[in-house]
């Protein structure tokens, strides 16, 4: 960051909606604010960021680094119930937050808006120098720092219902940015759109490509998301050249026809990740920007980012498969079956397993779910620490992974192992269909098929019938308006079935 800053210290670091910074200015701030919060807490503990994204809530993230603490983004679109389990787990001594945020967590009960410190109250009004005192407080816990320090947590959702927090050392995203920046080619001359939120990990790969090479990061607030052409405006006007977006933001603008509108014609690179990409979709991107470089990146925020990356060379058919790809520099991707042997025969479904650089420290607090997950394992002759992701795959003749699912979403049904991917491809390539989602009724023994697009029920049944044996067709089709998202940008398949049951009493 400071040689960053050192660099290109009057060109423009960060812009959202209200301000631009330059990097002189964000990293004096974070280091104001860094100063000023080493004197209420101590080196190595977490400090949840209760903010909507903003150019401001990036200097809090960067000064809690400074102060030698690690930073918690909570999106305050949380309700109460999960603020409560995150702040339980985390027992911070303060919060970062605003007067929104503290009443929010006022309503949680339990005497957490007295920890709230507001970012405004970490900066003093007659500028942003250093004294003395500050300056070689700060060099005192750079000098303590060690590259397995804790640089951030993110709350995923637990499978027991209690949130965990996934911590990622300095060093496992210094690592994986540098290959992320040299292979993708991005550079000072790059401005980066941002579209995730700061609680989900896709921005670690935007923020950190920033500060690594000088780029531009251009924040776009989540609201453009709902107005293509607000969106596409702001792209254009921004001059933005790079977007590593989740897969639902971009298939959002594809399928409103949000190209039709306005082509952003800076943009040179399309990354993207989360969930697989339709290809009816991304065609129409590519068409769109027949210059710009497309890739898929495939990985769980416990290996930091991303482990592998497929760049895309074709158009794909609507009945293909977009490959997951290899390992990142630094990493090694395995296939390991219900043995636990290694998978390598083409074709054979594995679980996806990743070795190498850049893993997680683990999950905070939660010593016996980091040990389950994150295990030793005999790669290329040595036992190497290993993180199991629970997502399936095989490979292709080229050697690429591919994507087959989750473990846990795999159905039984009528005596037969079925993956529910692979019903959403079948079902998703048809034309009429713009988005659609298999979820399984364990209480009834039914497939529900949910979708977005103008074809009507019965219509569609026809046209599965032609496509899929008689056990993949689902048993029911429901149309609906819009897919909801959970804050990952992946489609939230729990609240898909929990309001379907509700709505039919079952």
């Amino acid at each position: 960051l400071e040689q960053t800053a050192e660099k290109y210290e009057d060109r423009v670091a960060v812009s959202d909606v209200n301000q631009e910074l330059t990097w002189k200015g964000l990293v004096k701030k974070a280091q104001v604010i860094g100063a000023e919060l080493s004197k209420k807490v101590q080196p190595g503990n977490p400090i949840p960021v209760l903010l909507e994204k903003s150019s401001e809530t990036l200097e809090v993230m960067l000064g809690i680094v400074y102060a030698g603490c690690f930073y918690v983004p909570v999106n305050p679109m949380n309700p109460s119930e999960r603020l409560r389990k995150i702040m339980e787990k985390l027992e911070p001594e303060v919060i970062i937050s605003d007067e929104k945020g503290k009443e929010q967590l006022a309503a949680v009960g339990v005497g957490l808006e007295e920890k709230v410190i507001g970012p405004e109250t970490l900066l003093p009004t007659t500028g942003t120098d250093l004294s003395e005192e500050q300056r070689s407080k700060l060099e005192q816990i750079q000098g303590q720092w060690k590259e397995t320090d804790a640089l951030y947590g993110i709350f995923t959702s637990g499978s027991t219902g209690t949130p965990k927090a996934i911590v990622v050392s300095h060093g496992a995203v210094s690592r994986f940015v540098r290959h992320f920046t040299e292979i993708f080619e991005i550079t000072s001359e790059d401005v980066i759109g941002n579209q995730a939120p700061f609680d989900f990990d896709v921005s670690v790969k935007d923020i950190y490509s920033s500060i690594m090479t000088g780029a531009q990061l251009v924040l776009i607030p989540k609201e453009y998301f709902s107005t293509p052409p607000r969106l596409l405006d702001y792209l254009c006007d921004k001059k933005v050249t790079n977007l590593t977006w989740a897969v639902s933001a971009l298939t959002l603008v594809s399928a409103l026809k949000g190209l039709n509108y306005r082509v952003p014609e800076s943009v040179k690179r399309v990354m993207f990740s989360g969930e697989a990409m339709p290809p009816k979709q991304l065609r129409i991107w590519q068409e769109k920007l027949p210059e710009a470089k497309f890739v898929n990146l495939y990985g769980p925020t416990e290996i930091t980012c991303n482990c592998t990356y497929f760049p895309i060379e074709r158009q794909y058919e609507d009945s293909e498969k977009i490959p997951a790809g290899k390992a990142f520099p630094g990493r090694r991707v395995i296939l390991v079956d219900e043995e636990g042997k290694q998978v390598t025969e083409p074709g054979v479904q594995g679980e996806i397993c990743s070795a190498g650089e850049s893993l997680a420290n683990g999950y905070y607090k939660e010593p016996e779910q980091t040990a389950e997950k994150f295990v030793l394992y005999p790669v290329d002759g040595t036992e190497q620490r290993m993180y199991r992701t629970g997502d399936l795959g095989s490979y292709d003749e080229e050697g690429n992974i591919v994507f087959a699912g989750r473990k846990d979403f795999q159905i039984k049904h009528m005596g037969y192992r079925i993956e529910p991917g692979e019903i959403e491809a079948a079902i998703g390539a048809l034309p009429e269909i713009h988005a659609c989602v298999c979820i399984y009724l364990e209480t009834t023994d039914e497939i529900l098929l949910f979708y977005q697009g103008k074809i009507k029920q019965e219509a569609l049944s026809a046209a599965v019938s032609g496509k899929l044996p008689a056990y993949m067709r689902p048993n029911k089709f429901i149309r609906i308006r819009q897919m909801p998202y959970n804050s990952n940008g992946k489609v939230d398949r729990k609240l898909l079935k929990t309001n379907y049951l509700e709505e039919n009493q079952l």
